[in-house]
């Protein structure tokens, strides 16, 4: 993998958990951030590795996720450009909670675990932050928490279908185009379920007339009746 090098220091300015210090500050922590590059597919780290520092992600995306004995995966979350992963390990000393892989080709600054706590003595508000990312995770993770005990896999289903058409899809005479951001086994995996029942319930909604699915393409030809059955079930 080759890319362009990036300004490390106008990619730290970029990210919320330092946006609040200057340009010379940002300069000095940069001259302490590693540019480090991975392929798609490429694991940045695994579940239960030692934590060696943070991850802030300047292009590209990763997938945060756990594994099963049974090597079955539950998508955590994924994310972006400006976003951080692993800032509690950071902290507490802990192995990493989860695994990361890259997505698609991703260019990561990383600042090692000694040096990001010790600039965090020195700046109190980037610990603040820190802080708010980790109480936000939590949060999401609280929410998946929910979604696995409390809802079927045709409601989450549904879910992740009418925030995908409210986010990305495009209005046509056919109905809400949108297109999966993966495969159905991607889709399964942010899901907590196994590929062949996100399937099986896409052909489900399909004959009840809610969509058209072809591969990845989606058109949700009744978007009130999608709707419906998420306010039925509640």
């Amino acid at each position: 993998m080759t890319t362009e090098r990036v300004d490390l220091a106008a990619v730290l300015q970029k990210t919320p958990l330092l946006s609040s210090l200057t340009l010379p500050e940002l300069r000095l922590l940069a001259a302490r951030t590693v540019r480090k590059l991975y392929s798609a597919d490429e694991l940045l780290f695994s579940e239960g590795e030692p934590c060696s520092g943070l991850h802030i992600i300047s292009r590209g995306k990763v997938r945060i996720f756990k594994t099963s004995v049974g090597g079955r995966e539950q998508v955590l979350a994924v994310e972006g450009p400006g976003g951080s992963v692993a800032e509690l390990p950071v902290f507490d000393g802990g192995p990493y909670p989860a695994s990361v892989v890259a997505v698609e080709d991703t260019e990561i600054a990383f600042i090692s675990r000694r040096d990001f706590q010790a600039y965090c003595m020195e700046h109190p508000e980037v610990a603040m932050k820190v802080l708010a990312v980790v109480g936000a995770r939590l949060r999401r993770l609280v929410g998946i928490i929910e979604e696995l005990s409390f809802t079927t896999i045709r409601q989450r289903l549904v879910a992740a279908l009418l925030k995908l058409a409210q986010a990305e899809g495009t209005k046509t005479e056919q109905g809400i185009e949108f297109l999966l951001p993966a495969s159905h086994q991607e889709l399964a995996n942010q899901l907590g379920t196994v590929r062949e029942l996100v399937s099986r319930n896409l052909t489900r909604l399909q004959a009840e007339g809610l969509l058209e699915v072809n591969a990845r393409h989606i058109v949700i030809t009744n978007m009130r009746g999608l709707r419906s059955l998420l306010e039925n079930a509640s």
